[in-house]
């Protein structure tokens, strides 16, 4: 199984690309992970291959715990069917790619930069295998 993040646009800011860098490190110590950038968001479902399980991260999604996130890898591992994430850029995904998602995920009620919500989709994923290992990364409760 393997995880893809398709996402818009490229992420320019130095430190939000070090901290996606420092994060998708650390998750190849358990997982594969791939990264796949598109210009626009019409170019979005060209990037994820058709078995993939797609998840869509959107405002109107269902908002998880880590926990919670930490319960999908371990299903989906299960499964064995590779996972994309999309994430659009400023206007969000297109409404095509919400209607094709298996899953909603919205990572706050708060709006992020695409940017950002890239290194949070990291840093929750990397936690996931953490919680799920009993590692010491993870200290809620």
């Amino acid at each position: 199984m393997r995880y893809r993040v398709v996402a818009v646009g490229r992420v320019k800011d130095a430190a939000l690309r070090a901290a996606c860098d420092e994060y998708v490190g650390r998750l190849c110590h358990y997982t594969r992970v791939e990264e796949r950038e598109v210009k626009d968001e019409a170019r979005i479902l060209e990037a994820i291959p058709e078995d993939s399980r797609l998840v869509a991260l959107s405002r109107t999604g269902d908002q998880w715990t880590s926990e919670e996130l930490a319960d999908w890898t371990a299903r989906w591992e299960l499964e064995g069917r590779d996972v994309a994430f999309a994430i659009g850029g400023a206007d969000g995904l297109p409404e095509p790619t919400l209607r094709k998602a298996e899953r909603r995920w919205s990572l706050s009620r708060l709006t992020f930069p695409h940017e950002l919500a890239r290194v949070l989709l990291y840093e929750q994923l990397y936690r996931a295998y953490t919680i799920r290992r009993g590692e010491p990364y993870h200290r809620g409760p």
